[in-house]
């Protein structure tokens, strides 16, 4: 990675309230070679170039600390991480973390099981599954203080995905556009029968970009009826 783009992500997670250190800066460049690596063998994401890479993927998935409800300790499922995002970038800044990774794509596990061993990361559990079927495991069901999503799924359908893996009083954290009125809107019956609440919605800029995104902070208040998540078809054709 050149100098000038390491440089922008030290300085772009400064403002983001992250200190990073020389071993931080190290694994996101060993992220960064592994993403292009493995990427001309499957398609895990169109953005390939170094700057795009560390502001809308690297930096993109640390705004996350600006909920402050990332602290180092918490049990987190990312739900359909594709290529890491956001999680793995958030367990560089915070080893301590205990992550798992759910995607429906075995050869992304594949590749992410790859990463979590070629960056040393400890207390990371990759499974291939659907959301849909995960969520009515006993082992994964409301066992999570936080379930982190980004560009998976409307409002109301991501909401039957994520809410039934988080714990009561533990949060679902939403990576959304710059237009969410209407997504919000539109899912206040989901938020409702899956006892949950928009506690906070930060807007956020990425830094070097005039790019402006949205994060939803939504808490779990009660038990996740066991009827949810439906199955599949349901889910996004009769959207709750």
């Amino acid at each position: 990675m050149k100098k000038d783009n390491i440089d922008l992500l030290i300085s772009g997670a400064e403002s983001l309230g992250v200190n990073l250190q020389l071993f931080h800066v190290e694994q996101f460049i060993k992220y960064y070679d592994l993403l292009l690596e493995w990427n001309q063998k499957m398609n895990l994401t169109a953005i390939t170039e170094e700057r795009d890479v560390v502001i809308k993927h690297f930096l993109d998935s640390l705004t996350a600390k600006i909920c402050k409800k990332i602290n180092g300790n918490e049990k987190i499922i990312d739900v359909g991480a594709g290529a890491g995002f956001p999680s793995i970038p958030l367990k560089i800044i915070y080893p301590s973390l205990r992550l798992t990774i759910i995607d429906s794509l075995k050869k992304r596990t594949v590749f992410l099981n790859e990463l979590v061993q070629q960056l040393h990361l400890n207390d990371v559990e990759i499974i291939h599954g659907r959301a849909e079927d995960l969520g009515k495991d006993n082992f994964l069901r409301e066992k999570f203080d936080i379930s982190l999503s980004r560009a998976v799924a409307q409002l109301n359908v991501l909401l039957e995905y994520c809410i039934p893996f988080v714990k009561i009083d533990g949060y679902l954290i939403a990576y959304k556009g710059s237009n969410v009125d209407e997504e919000i809107a539109m899912s206040n019956n989901a938020l409702n029968i899956l006892k949950s609440n928009i506690e906070d919605v930060f807007e956020v800029t990425l830094p070097y970009t005039d790019i402006v995104h949205n994060l939803l902070l939504i808490r779990k208040f009660g038990t996740t009826d066991m009827k949810y998540p439906r199955k599949p078809k349901l889910i996004e054709k009769i959207p709750l």
